[in-house]
């Protein structure tokens, strides 16, 4: 009796399932979905879940800042190497270096604290569109996909953890340039474990997903355009409250600058409930090949 192949969601899962190798080592692997390099969500996941392993229970991840060095294997086993910078009262610190073939990959450090209560206060969710009354995956194709190149097609058409729902449509079907800013609609695409450190994980995952092309708004490209070499540099992220992540989450994301080669952008992610759940910032390698 044959098995039934793994959900995109149940990949992830078993990718954010790390093998420890030895007290502060540990290994991952990436889930072959045909990718020419790892997905960069996958390796800060990976890397927290790591740093997350050596830390006590009661000291949930508050706030990470990773480097991305040089493009991941799919093929190959990443080795995660964490070093104990400091466990203080409240605080603990952890810096976490990815390996492969020899040559570090990717850097992260994250610090964690235990839980307090403290001031209050969030800006408030957007007054946007609900996910149910966007279009799905089957309006998507049929009402913006149709004719659309075949890479496009294929990205929004392939099985992912993630869902993502964007409020328009309109950059990645149109060369008009737009406001740098946007807001899409994310959630699993399975039930994700009652465990805040993949909780956490998961959600830094996502968090990869969508952000950078912000920067592309204002220039009327996107990162389907072959003409452009674009790769998340850094990335920062602030864990402001826990989420179980069984509903949406809105992704409301900004691009305030461009030069140099670089793109920065910033994201906000909500519950539903309206609850600021985590901040992110990133900038980007943003590279156009016709003028090299």
């Amino acid at each position: 009796m044959s098995r039934t192949a793994p959900t995109a969601m149940e990949q992830l899962l078993s990718s954010l399932d790390i093998e420890r190798l030895e007290q502060d080592l540990f290994r991952g692997t990436s889930p072959q979905v045909g990718w020419q390099r790892v997905f960069g969500g996958q390796v800060i996941g990976q890397a927290l879940v790591a740093a997350q392993r050596t830390i006590a229970a009661d000291r949930p991840v508050h706030s990470l800042h990773a480097y991305f060095m040089r493009p991941g294997d799919p093929a190959a086993p990443i080795i995660y190497e964490v070093d104990r910078i400091r466990d203080g009262l409240s605080f603990a610190t952890r810096s976490v270096v990815a390996i492969q073939h020899g040559k570090a990959i990717f850097s992260l450090s994250a610090s964690f604290q235990k839980v307090e209560e403290g001031l209050e206060y969030q800006d408030p969710i957007p007054d946007v569109a609900q996910p149910q009354d966007l279009p799905g995956k089957e309006e998507m194709r049929e009402a913006f996909l149709t004719g659309a190149p075949d890479h496009i097609r294929s990205y929004w058409e392939r099985e992912r953890p993630i869902e993502v729902r964007p409020l328009s449509l309109e950059h990645y079907i149109s060369d008009r340039k737009l406001e740098p800013q946007q807001k899409v609609w994310v959630r699993t695409t399975g039930p994700v474990p009652d465990d805040h450190i993949i909780q956490a994980a998961i959600l830094a995952y996502l968090s990869d997903m969508t952000l950078l092309d912000t920067a592309l708004f204002a220039h009327g490209r996107s990162v389907f355009d072959r003409n452009l070499q674009v790769a998340s540099l850094d990335h920062a992220m602030w864990f402001h409250r826990p989420s179980k992540l069984d509903d949406w989450l809105l992704y409301s994301m900004d691009s305030p600058n461009t030069n140099g080669g670089r793109g920065f952008t910033r994201g906000s992610l909500y519950q539903r409930d309206g609850k600021l759940i985590a901040s992110v910032a990133q900038e980007g390698l943003i590279r156009d090949r016709t003028n090299a």
